[in-house]
């Protein structure tokens, strides 16, 4: 199992973008229901920064969002739509209450 958190701001006039290109993962996340994923992206305050926590939950901790198509569309031009690159940490659970499980 491994879980991951990713942080990045987007500039101002790409934040509507960023959310319909994070919307079209997750409606291909809906449709094809993959086994071992646990995945969800939070907008912050401010409206431009974002974090997404995904807990790959395969024996091996394969990326099994990696190769969705949606997710890939939604990778190719996030440099070009960043204020701030994305920054990804390993998480190490010390405690969690319905957070990964149902």
């Amino acid at each position: 199992m491994r879980r991951v958190m990713v942080r990045y701001k987007v500039k101002a006039d790409r934040v509507e973008e960023n959310k319909q290109l994070i919307a079209d993962v997750f409606a291909q996340l809906k449709r094809e229901k993959p086994a071992g994923l646990r995945y969800a992206s939070f907008n912050l305050g401010d409206g431009v920064s974002f974090v997404h926590v995904v807990s790959f939950e395969t024996l091996g901790g394969e990326n099994t969002l990696g190769p969705l198509p949606a997710f890939k569309a939604f990778q190719a031009q996030l440099a070009d739509r960043c204020q701030e690159e994305p920054v990804a940490v390993e998480l190490t659970e010390v405690g969690s209450y319905r957070f990964f499980n149902d």
